[in-house]
């Protein structure tokens, strides 16, 4: 019996797919490590950790002066070899991420803060499976310290420019001619989505991977796919619904391509909408609502978050609704606001009566 994978499944065996083509590249027994963790971990993360070991093993051929000459090709290193690596070597690999060379030699490939932590962090996971599982004696990269991240402003949508971008959704007025002819096919989807999406706050990842099924519309909630795989349910307001029903009608005289029948959002080719459509529809009402940020999905996700806290003060609740496994996550995020809560309080207390 021919079984249909789930929109999650399906990206799930696309990830597991790119990372057989990704190890094939790398040492041997890198197949090792990507065995050893698959339980613990999932398939785009050990993906992630391809790229990064592939970024780290060129950095090795091209850049160290013992393997320049002793390793022809990436695929030549042996695990003995993670031991010839010294701190040293580690904080050198830190430096050459940050301005490192592309493929086309022309260009460089510039790495944040974030970016550059993400890779030491992989390189440390990798260090740890065979140091743990005694396969190599020692771990220089224990004793390297990941770069500290300097917090960055929160950016979202205050109230006034909220507005502004779902009216911007429904009517389309500021968009060039072009955008507007298509804008007229999309105007009732991009509302239902966009309201979704600042109405939960749910990832964008997960409002593409909604289908018709995990709708329950009676009780304003829709299943979505965590990070991790986990299922829950959130919840939207009657805003949201009324957005939702009118799409849902529309959505009903709509002929799916081959395998999209049960997607929830749709593009014009009649396939299951992607992130990417998602990011540039986005950034396409946000340009006339508040044209001095840079407002992506994310930042609705923000958006909702603040909104949230502002009127509960309860953290673990956003936390909780935004689907972080720390809530130190969540303070970190909504600092800004802890300190504007903070100085409220200074009004909140007298110390004298009136006289």
């Amino acid at each position: 019996m021919k079984r249909t994978l789930s929109y999650s499944q399906q990206q799930d065996k696309k990830n597991y797919d790119r990372l057989t083509e990704l190890t094939a590249g790398l040492p041997p027994f890198c197949r090792q490590f990507f065995r050893g963790i698959e339980p613990r971990t999932q398939s785009r993360t050990r993906l992630a950790y391809a790229y990064d070991l592939h970024v780290f093993f060129q950095f090795l051929i091209t850049e160290n002066p013992i393997f320049r000459k002793t390793r022809k090709s990436i695929q030549d290193f042996r695990i003995q070899d993670l031991e010839q690596i010294n701190v040293q070597d580690l904080e050198e690999y830190m430096e050459y991420l940050k301005y490192r060379p592309a493929e086309n030699e022309d260009e460089v490939v510039v790495n944040r803060e974030n970016g550059i932590k993400r890779k030491i962090a992989s390189l440390k996971s990798f260090y740890n499976y065979f140091y743990n599982n005694e396969m190599i004696q020692s771990n220089p990269a224990a004793r390297v310290r990941l770069p500290k991240l300097h917090q960055k402003e929160i950016v979202r949508l205050n109230n006034d420019e909220m507005d502004r971008f779902l009216a911007e959704a429904d009517t389309g007025a500021h968009l060039s001619k072009r955008q507007q002819s298509f804008h007229a096919k999309t105007r009732v989807r991009d509302t239902a989505l966009l309201s979704l999406l600042l109405g939960t706050g749910m990832r964008v990842s997960e409002c593409v991977g909604i289908d018709l099924s995990d709708l329950n519309m009676e009780e304003n909630g829709v299943r979505i796919h965590r990070k991790g795989g986990k299922e829950v349910t959130v919840y939207f307001g009657d805003e949201v619904r009324e957005a939702l029903s009118a799409y849902l009608e529309e959505r009903r005289h709509t002929i799916p391509e081959s395998g999209h029948e049960n997607a929830l959002f749709l593009s014009l080719q009649q396939k299951r909408i992607s992130v990417r459509s998602v990011e540039n529809l986005v950034k396409k009402y946000a340009r006339s609502a508040a044209p001095l940020k840079h407002i992506t999905p994310h930042k609705l996700r923000s958006t909702y978050g603040t909104a949230l806290y502002r009127e509960t003060g309860d953290i673990y609740l956003v936390a909780d609704v935004l689907g972080h496994a720390d809530v130190n996550t969540t303070k970190k995020h909504y600092a800004a606001i802890e300190d504007d809560r903070r100085r409220m309080a200074r009004d909140a207390v007298r110390l004298r009566k009136d006289p």
